[in-house]
């Protein structure tokens, strides 16, 4: 698992030892579901399955949509009685800083798995061909004390991908195949199947409440500022500029709330309602 990019299905290619299959272009997700290979491997027969998952901050799918996916495949093949061994979350050591979307999808992934089976997760930063060794053991140190640290306190365990080789790969997954019987169900697997809540009711699920909430917010804050503009005198071609990213503003203001709404968390969508209204729409003031 991952944000995208971080070299999932890289990292695959490398256990199967076919190197570019799988990864195409790392910075644009192309995987529209999760995607499960089962291998035949010389220690271990044909008893492991590599799973890999859509990584979220996609350019297409907003994070519920994937998180949906991710937890349907989850909770099926808990309903058949299968849990992970072990769950590989990877990161580039080539990024300079922590944004916003970053941390927040490290959230919902930590809300997605929860505390019993955190300690079944290894944390490998990736890309280590691609820095100087002085500044990814920095960044690397920041992430393990910092960003990293909950999820180390309750278990976790941190590595590094320092060469694109298959032998580095199973080096990392051998970690958790080796104590499989110490497997346990995930957080979310256990909040859908035994306690039967739906998918926006889990940890996970409301993790998504608060970025949603600030960029519903942010649209409606902008739109308004669009119409003021659309209302003063001025050029036509100026005016027809505006009223055309007001309308694309309210679009995205839209489909940002119904994403939302599966929430299903109150934070005052009447009043929300009230500013644009179930049949407004935007048009341009009369002279």
């Amino acid at each position: 698992m991952g944000p995208v990019g971080a070299g999932k299905s890289f990292f695959i290619d490398l256990l199967t030892n076919q190197k570019g299959r799988r990864a195409r272009d790392e910075l644009r997700s192309s995987m529209d579901s999760v995607q499960a290979t089962r291998i035949n491997h010389p220690k271990y027969g044909d008893r492991i399955i590599l799973v890999d998952t859509p990584g979220f901050d996609d350019t297409s799918r907003s994070d519920m949509q994937i998180l949906e996916v991710i937890g349907k495949w989850m909770t099926q093949t808990y309903a058949d009685h299968v849990k992970l061994s072990g769950i590989v979350y990877l990161h580039r050591i080539t990024d300079n800083r922590m944004g916003g979307s970053q941390c927040r999808n490290l959230r919902t992934f930590g809300e997605l798995v929860g505390d019993n089976a955190m300690k079944n997760v290894i944390l490998v930063s990736t890309m280590w061909e691609k820095v100087n060794p002085a500044i990814g053991k920095k960044r690397e140190e920041e992430l393990r004390e910092r960003f990293w640290k909950l999820m180390v306190d309750k278990g976790s365990r941190t590595d590094r991908l320092e060469k694109n080789t298959m032998e580095e790969a199973w080096r990392i997954v051998e970690q958790v195949v080796t104590e499989r019987e110490q497997r346990e169900a995930i957080l979310l697997q256990e909040e859908v199947v035994n306690l039967g809540r739906k998918l926006n009711e889990t940890q996970a699920g409301r993790n998504l409440y608060n970025p949603f909430q600030k960029l519903l917010y942010e649209q409606r804050a902008f739109l308004k500022g669009l119409i003021e503009q659309m209302k003063k005198p001025g050029e036509d071609e100026v005016k027809r500029r505006l009223e055309l990213e007001a309308v694309r503003i309210e679009e995205s203001f839209r489909q940002t709330f119904d994403e939302a709404k599966k929430l299903r968390v109150q934070f005052g969508w009447r009043i929300l309602l009230l500013f644009l209204g179930t049949k407004r729409r935007v048009t341009l003031p009369q002279e």
